[in-house]
Parts: structure tokens; C-alpha cells; sequence
């Protein structure tokens, strides 16, 4: 038996929830074949077979809580041996609790063992106080899977349970709690709703937030980016302002190292590489964070190209987790919704701070030319960073800002 384990490599502000399975228990599997399915507040996640064999379940329950290095299930890769009556070494996924004794979960866990059944299929015919050897198998040797239990069920061939304490009982899906108003519904959260309220809770109670805003001009970028799509090339069509933002970031985050950083209790780490986070809205399903990874090694087109792939591969669900994952700084580009400000934008933890860019619009300005103070219109944006007080003050805060802004409104870079 190969155990199927969670990766242990946890990283920031993920935590993993019970999607599905792919495969039924006592199917055959091929080693490397998708079987499970994970899901974080940023990425769904899949989990292979370890090697080509036969699929053990255990039971969890949809939409658990999942650690790092946990056990959920096994691959016989040769005949099905008998279950072991003592508990796998390891974490174990939050499910269900395991079937109890015969006079209280029907059928004798002993005897289901005896034939080789895995613990999920053990906890459907307790629950269903069904008698395995009246279930044709059809796993490997005539085993009784998963799929088996389900069917018999369905045809009538499941006796009355017999009563048991409510908390022995399986847990059901999640329903909302309460009562809704006169005219309105309850909608249950999804899993990534869920676990961004949890994330976003986190970082409030975690850092002191602060956030200071500055204007900027587009002036200069919007005449470069015109100048380049005039051009034309494979890259012209996918050059957004956002491509712009990461490069401002990128030359700002190099002038002020700190805001580049995490806070540790005992001191400040400060990180060599830039990976830049992007928040992408996915509709109404929340929003994820790709990121762009040594990001003071590319160009404005070499950000165009990542920008583009990673978005579209957010959109189709196509995301991996090294995509999500070792951001050091995020950007949060609020304004393509309409929004001027957003305060505090919430910091991406376990990152110190965060840009937050607002809607682009022509507003009417003062300007001195030839030493005479004029009117003029031009291309205006709030931009906000909102930073973790414990690691950074104000000094630090606007100095990017000058930065930033400075590096957008004297746009001059040819690459």
C-alpha cells in the first residue's frame, strides 16, 4: 500500500479544502493520475497517485479542513490487503468520524475489514446498515467500492439505520445559519468565499494597516503604450497599463528594499527577488493573486506576456500552485471596476504592503508653464500603498510613492 499524501510545502496564507475526488474508491489508476482535488482561497489543486494500483479512499467529508501532510487515502499496488486496525502514522484529513460498533453503526467494522473494504465504503454501509456480502463487487477481486454501495442504495436494498446519538451522526453539507429577512435568501459560501473572509480577517487582526495616496499622471504611459500598439507585433495587442504598474513597482520597491519584506517577531526579512502579485477578479466566484516571479529580471513586454498568460490561465482555471504562491508585494488594480480609492486595500499576508491603483479619468489640473501657473486636462489616477506599521513608517511609504509616480509621469524606458 502507497499512503496519498497532501503536500507539506504549505505556504502563505493557504489553506486547503476537500474539493472531490476524481476516481472512485477501488478503481484502477495509472501513477501521476489526477484522483483528488484541493482547493485554497487562490488556486484548485490536484493530487496524483503516487504510483499505478488499486484506489483506497478514506473518509472525508466534502469541504474539510485539510493539514499539510495529510493521509487521504491509499494505492494497493498489488492484491488488496486486509484494512489495519491500527491509525496511520501522519495527519489526518478532517472528515466524518470513523464507523463505531456493531449495536450502535450496523455492519461489524471488523468484518468489513476482513474482505478488504476501505474506510469510506466501511462508513457508507454502516451508515446505510447494509451487509456487504450482499453487494456484487466489482473492484479489483469482486471488492465492494465506493460506487457499489451507492447503487444498491439507490435500488432499495438499504435497511433502516438504527437510531444513534445526533453527534455519531455524518456531518451534512453546510447549510447557512439563521433566519434570512422578509424578501431575502441565504446563499451558503463557497469554499475560496470562505477562505478569502478568513485571509482577509487574518491580516487586519495580524498587521496595524495604514495607507497613504498620492495622484498620478498617465500622461506619459498612455503616449507610449499608443506609440508600441501603432508598432504592432505579437505582443501590441496584450500591453495594459497593469504591465506599466509592475515596472513602476519593480524600480520603487528597488529604491525602498524594506517594503519588499515580511515581518518576522525577532526581525525583518527583507527579499533579494520581486515577485509581484496581480489581483485578477474572477466574477462572483472572488478573486485570485498570480504572480510574477523575479520580476526585476523582465521588461514592460516580458510583464506584458506574463500578465497576459497568467490571466487568462486564472480565468480558465488553468492556474498551478507555484502561480499563486512566493509573492513578495501585490498590486490591486481596483479602478477597472470604477472605484477611486480603496482603503485600506488589505495586505496580502504575509506581505508587508500593498498598491492600490483607482480609476483612470480626465480631470482638470494646475500646471506651470514658462513660470505662469496654468489649467490643463490630463489623465489623473488616485494610487494608494497601504503598508504594515510594524515594518514600515511613514518616510519609507511615500518615499515609494514619489517613486512610483515619478517613474509613470517620466516614462521613458525603450525595452
Amino acid at each position: 500500500m502507497t499512503d496519498i499524501i497532501v503536500p507539506s510545502e504549505q505556504t502563505e496564507g493557504t489553506r486547503f479544502k476537500f474539493k472531490k475526488w476524481l476516481k472512485p474508491a477501488g478503481s484502477d489508476v495509472k501513477a501521476d493520475e489526477p484522483v483528488a482535488e484541493l482547493e485554497t482561497d487562490k488556486v484548485t489543486m490536484e493530487i496524483v497517485a503516487p504510483v499505478a494500483g488499486n484506489l483506497e479512499h478514506l473518509p472525508i467529508e466534502i469541504g474539510s479542513d485539510i493539514e499539510p501532510g495529510a493521509l487521504i487515502g491509499r494505492v494497493s499496488s498489488g492484491a488488496a490487503p486486509a484494512a489495519k486496525a491500527a491509525a496511520p502514522a501522519g495527519p489526518i484529513a478532517k472528515g466524518p468520524p470513523a464507523p463505531q460498533t456493531p449495536r450502535e453503526r450496523g455492519p461489524s467494522v471488523g468484518t468489513g475489514a476482513a474482505l478488504g473494504l476501505s474506510p469510506a465504503v466501511r462508513r457508507l454501509l454502516a451508515e446505510h446498515n447494509v451487509d456487504p456480502k450482499n453487494i456484487p463487487g466489482t473492484g479489483r477481486g469482486g471488492r465492494v467500492t465506493h460506487t457499489d454501495v451507492l447503487a444498491y442504495v439507490e435500488k432499495g436494498g438499504a435497511k433502516a439505520a438504527p437510531a444513534r446519538p445526533a453527534a455519531a451522526a455524518s456531518a451534512p453539507a453546510p447549510k447557512p445559519q439563521g433566519t434570512p429577512t422578509a424578501g431575502g435568501r441565504l446563499i451558503p459560501h463557497t469554499n475560496i468565499r470562505r477562505a478569502i473572509a478568513e485571509h482577509m480577517v487574518q491580516s487586519v487582526a495580524t498587521a496595524p494597516h495604514v495607507t497613504a495616496v498620492f495622484e498620478v499622471d498617465f500622461s506619459a504611459i498612455i503616449a507610449d503604450r499608443a506609440k508600441r500598439k501603432a508598432k504592432g507585433g505579437p505582443d501590441a495587442a496584450n500591453l495594459t497599463y497593469t504591465a506599466y504598474f509592475v515596472a513602476a513597482s519593480v524600480r520603487a520597491l528597488q529604491a525602498v528594499p524594506v517594503i519588499n519584506s515580511r515581518w518576522h517577531a525577532d526581525a525583518v526579512e527583507i527579499f533579494d527577488d520581486i515577485n509581484i502579485g496581480v489581483g485578477t477578479a474572477l466574477g462572483d466566484e472572488g478573486l485570485v493573486v498570480p504572480v510574477i516571479h523575479k520580476a526585476q529580471t523582465l521588461s514592460l513586454m516580458g510583464f506584458s506576456r506574463s500578465l497576459a498568460d497568467l490571466t487568462n490561465r486564472a480565468r480558465t482555471g488553468k492556474l498551478q500552485r507555484a502561480d499563486v504562491t512566493g509573492g513578495t508585494f501585490t498590486i490591486s488594480n481596483h479602478g477597472v471596476s470604477g472605484s477611486l480609492i480603496g482603503t485600506p486595500v488589505i495586505i496580502n499576508q504575509p506581505q508587508s504592503a500593498i498598491l492600490g491603483i483607482g480609476k483612470l479619468e480626465k480631470r482638470v489640473v494646475v500646471r506651470e508653464l514658462d513660470g505662469q501657473d496654468t489649467i490643463a486636462i490630463r489623465p489623473m489616477a488616485y494610487v494608494s500603498l497601504t503598508i504594515d506599521h510594524r515594518v514600515i513608517d511613514g518616510f519609507q511609504t511615500n518615499t515609494f510613492l514619489k517613486k512610483w509616480v515619478e517613474v509613470i509621469e517620466t516614462w521613458n524606458d525603450p525595452n
